[in-house]
């Protein structure tokens, strides 16, 4: 999920620094600014965003008038407070404010309200690329990308396998491999594309490496041995990518 942020402060050099700051978190994807809440309220008129930073003490509306009138909105959207007065965090939480951030702001303080303000969201809905269709007996069906434990190759086509059982695409693996990497498919064989999300173990044994995703035992080449390696290993580390 990433967000179009609307960052709210009456005092430039605090609205530049924030905006900065969002805009280099990976989650965010726009800011924009405006310097009153009133400013805010004519681009919301215009423009819908996921998330509004505020500051509280500002010229006419307050930033808690403005999440009041936020939360008439049809569809609110989360409201995080930026301020440097500490005394209106009773005032924050009676407006379902879903943060209170104190200046001067620190990254990764900022960065917990971000994934705050993604959470109060919740899952992002489904798009069509996370849906595969498949088909049976004339009738087509379409499975959760989620859903497809891993992925096997059968010449310009490919086999996907579910809990539920396995299905024909008219799809190389070599596509799904490109189409599927930022969603957590690895290649561990030439014929063989797994979901690391759906990886139960990792065995070597006499040099020989395997993974056992929901008791099937899948072996891992040689030649893919060392970026499945890679990749595990980067996902162990503070702030890898989780596994979707």
């Amino acid at each position: 999920m990433t967000l179009r942020v609307l960052v709210v402060d009456d005092e430039r050099p605090a609205l530049d620094e924030i905006a900065f700051l969002l805009e280099h978190d990976d989650r965010v994807a726009t800011v924009v600014t405006a310097d009153s809440a009133a400013e805010a309220l004519r681009v919301l008129q215009e423009d819908e965003v996921d998330a509004v930073f505020t500051d509280i003490r500002m010229p006419g509306l307050s930033g808690l008038d403005l999440a009041k009138v936020l939360s008439r909105f049809r569809t609110p959207p989360p409201v995080v407070f930026i301020t440097a007065h500490d005394e209106h965090a009773v005032d924050a939480f009676d407006v379902e404010a879903v943060d209170y951030v104190l200046k001067p702001v620190r990254d990764a303080r900022l960065a917990a309200a971000v994934r705050r303000v993604v959470d109060a969201r919740g899952p992002a809905p489904e798009s069509a690329e996370d849906s595969i269709p498949v088909e049976l007996a004339g009738v087509t069906r379409f499975i959760p990308r989620a859903d497809v434990l891993y992925a096997e190759a059968h010449g310009d086509y490919a086999r996907l396998h579910t809990a539920d059982g396995s299905h024909l695409i008219r799809t190389p693996l070599t596509t799904l491999e490109d189409d599927w990497r930022e969603a957590g498919f690895v290649r561990i064989h030439r014929s063989l594309l797994v979901a690391l999300a759906h990886v139960d173990e990792v065995r070597v044994d006499a040099g020989r490496c395997t993974v056992l995703v929901r008791g099937q035992e899948l072996t891992v080449s040689r030649r893919h041995t060392r970026e499945l390696r890679d990749v595990l290993v980067r996902q162990a580390r503070p702030g890898g990518s989780p596994r979707p």
